[in-house]
């Protein structure tokens, strides 16, 4: 059965089928073929597959980001990266960097961040001299970071997925979310001191002080998210709901950039987005409880544990492997469909989970800015309006930096390790 699901599915994908239909209609096939199951057993599955209460988190993530973005939150916290970094040759795509990498601590959505920061990034990084492709490619990349500094709805899903501890997985995301944005500040420093942009970046750039000031709500709020949560305060969900109501005060009675015409559109927004991610959620689901079924797991977990000599040829194996998938499946679902059958194998061979799953969130999260299904391409390609083909010629230098971060993440445990030690063992 498993064998002819994967069959269908990876058919299904070569013929352009949407994600979530091509998973849903190769476990209907497993279903309808394989078992003696009445096709009612799916919806049922598609029903059990979203009634979790972490899972909750993921609409009111997406919805805190688009609230931020209309309620002048974002342009705050431009205006903030700008006073700390947008003095320099290249300040102005650090602050791309520093601005996505704020905005991670509050939305948890790269396509969000994407939008968000790029909306107003890429515009002045184009009136500053910048190629606009090189723009789009920047914040693409930077983006990646909305799923890696928590909170992070990637990392939810891990967590439900796994049993992991999600507050834990969140807390584990700093250190490798830093690495990576520190090492991106460096590389676009050096790009521009070698290709003569950016010397006018500072022209225009409000003082630390005023920046500050009026960023100061904004500022507050991954406070209130993060902090709550290792508070002890609220759960990672009702964190999300604090997100939502903080964001939507912020935007419509201090700042007043919201008004009651502007809800609807983001409502709507926000309904769209999540239902897809729900969609994908609930099909990967129905798929992954037909191959437990089956043992496939279990039995995938054991063959890879003694395949494998030690935990770091396994890893670097599982990255290689993830890189590949990240460019063709969606997040979620690999991490659905990939996450129980991968860490039950790297447990085995001593991995921790929450390193493991950290490294998996960052691999996947590769796959958004990665040809031919990368998500933040697509999004940035849109603000930007330019095409994806004309981002490649700078994009292959910023994945080559996120993969060597990926691989030092990988083998220092303690980057990811260090918080979550410190904070809850």
């Amino acid at each position: 059965m498993s064998g002819a699901m994967l069959t269908a599915m990876l058919v299904l994908f070569a013929a352009s089928i949407p994600v979530a239909i091509a998973i849903g209609i190769a476990a209907i096939v497993g279903i309808a073929g394989f078992t003696s199951f009445p096709l009612i057993v799916a919806a049922q599955q598609l029903f059990v597959a979203l009634d979790r209460f972490p899972l909750a988190a993921i609409p009111f993530f997406i919805l805190a980001g688009n609230l931020m973005e209309v309620g002048g939150i974002s342009r705050r916290l431009v205006e903030f990266a700008r006073s700390i970094v947008g003095g320099i040759q290249g300040g102005l795509p650090a602050t791309c960097v520093v601005t996505c990498m704020i905005f991670a601590a509050i939305s948890g959505s790269s396509v969000a961040t994407t939008f968000a920061i790029g909306s107003i990034m890429i515009p002045a990084l184009v009136r500053a001299g910048y190629p606009v492709a090189f723009a789009a490619a920047l914040q693409a990349t930077a983006a990646e970071l909305g799923v890696i500094i928590p909170p992070s709805i990637p990392m939810i899903l891990y967590g439900v997925t796994t049993q992991t501890s999600i507050p834990e997985l969140f807390i584990a995301g700093f250190g490798p979310g830093i690495l990576i944005g520190g090492a991106l500040i460096a590389t676009v420093l050096v790009w521009c001191r070698l290709k003569g942009w950016g010397k006018q970046d500072g022209v225009g750039r409000l003082s630390f002080a005023t920046a500050t000031k009026q960023a100061g709500f904004a500022l507050f709020m991954p406070v209130v998210v993060l902090g709550g949560i290792y508070g002890g305060i609220t759960t990672p969900t009702e964190a999300s709901v604090l997100a939502v109501i903080y964001a939507l005060l912020v935007g419509m009675f201090l700042h007043r950039e919201i008004g009651w015409r502007d809800l609807f559109p983001i409502f709507r927004k926000s309904v769209i987005s999540s239902a897809v991610i729900m969609f994908i959620i609930a099909c990967a689901a129905v798929f992954s409880w037909l191959l437990n079924r089956q043992g496939v797991p279990d039995a995938a977990a054991a063959w890879l544990a003694t395949s494998f000599d030690s935990a770091a040829y396994y890893l670097l194996v599982v990255n290689l492997f993830l890189f590949v998938v990240g460019m063709f499946v969606e997040t979620s679902a690999s991490i659905i469909v990939l996450a129980p059958i991968l860490q039950e194998a790297a447990e085995r061979l001593g991995v921790d989970g929450v390193h493991f799953g950290t490294v998996m969130v960052v691999n996947l999260a590769l796959g958004m800015i990665t040809p031919p299904f990368g998500v933040n391409l697509f999004a940035a390609a849109q603000v930007a309006r330019c095409g994806v083909d004309q981002m490649m010629r700078y994009l292959g230098v910023f994945i080559a930096v996120i993969f060597a971060c990926l691989m030092v993440i990988t083998y220092v445990p303690w980057i990811t390790m260090a918080l979550p030690h410190l904070v809850f063992r």
